[in-house]
């Protein structure tokens, strides 16, 4: 993988940018271009920034400790049916913790479905729903994955999400102690599911992800362990003003600052990944649940 070391700042903001439906591709590619004047390949750029998901499996699906499989579950306030990535220990002894896995703005891509199978790996049953089911799923590819999120009706992919919680939560293997891990869109989704209702889960930990609506922030009860990362200024602006909330309510809740990291650090299919960071996040993670949900 490139190194980003050797990629200016404004590329990586204008991916960002890019990403969250700022810009379209044309504008992007337009802009990357332009780094050509001071010595950038265009080839060298886009491989750097946009995914290679053959970089992200670091738990294979094949791994004699997990099983991966799917499961459907109702959703009637939403698209009426769900669908997603369930992954269980092999080594299924009675009750365990389990965990949501939510995706970026773009569906169930590679590199979450990874992040399930690592959280099986670790001892958890994972649940990594795809909100582009009701579209047939995510379509191989992130740039079209994005473009149909952006079609489908954003109340509604919240519900879905509320109903894969509590799918999971009522899992026939569950301890009754539900935490969810989110990216980017899914972050926001994490402190969406804390704030929506006060006992549906147990712990959340949003990776860089916006805060649900001020209204909404008095029902948070479960503990949040917030990733951010130190050059993600689109996120990190609305820190500040959600973190006030969090005090006024009592939340108990740590925050980590990732020193140099870009918003999508822990992704390791792109030139954004940190991978130090992303290794204590993970084990801040890991440490986070196994003391909030119970032992695995």
């Amino acid at each position: 993988m490139t190194n980003k070391n050797n990629i200016p700042q404004e590329a990586f903001d204008w991916y960002d940018e890019y990403a969250h439906g700022g810009i379209d591709r044309r504008t992007f590619m337009k802009k990357l271009g332009s780094l050509a004047a001071l010595g950038y390949s265009m080839t060298l750029l886009t491989s750097a920034l946009l995914p290679n998901y053959a970089l992200a499996e670091q738990v294979s699906f094949n791994d004699s400790d997990i099983k991966a499989t799917y499961a459907t579950f109702d959703s009637p306030l939403g698209h009426g049916k769900g669908n997603g990535y369930l992954v269980t220990p092999t080594q299924q002894t009675g009750k365990r913790p389990v965990v949501l896995v939510i995706h970026e703005n773009r569906g169930l891509n590679p590199y979450i479905k990874d992040v399930a199978r690592r959280l099986a790996k670790a001892g958890f049953i994972a649940f990594a729903p795809d909100a582009l089911f009701p579209l047939g799923g995510y379509p191989g590819n992130d740039d079209d994955g994005r473009a149909m999120q952006r079609t489908l009706d954003r109340a509604k992919i919240e519900q879905d999400f509320i109903a894969a919680a509590q799918f999971l939560k009522t899992h026939q293997h569950s301890n009754g102690k539900l935490g969810a891990v989110g990216f980017c869109f899914g972050g926001y989704m994490v402190n969406f599911l804390a704030a929506v209702s006060t006992d549906l889960l147990a712990a959340g930990v949003p990776f860089y992800g916006t805060p649900a609506k001020p209204e909404l922030r008095k029902n948070i009860k479960a503990p949040l362990l917030i990733q951010l990362g130190e050059l993600d200024q689109r996120v990190n602006k609305s820190w500040p003003e959600y973190e006030q909330d969090l005090k006024t309510y009592d939340v108990p809740y740590q925050m980590h600052m990732y020193k140099n990291a870009h918003h999508g650090f822990h992704n390791d299919s792109t030139s954004r990944y940190d991978q130090k960071s992303a290794d204590l996040a993970w084990q801040r993670t890991l440490a986070f649940f196994n003391k909030t949900l119970g032992p695995v």
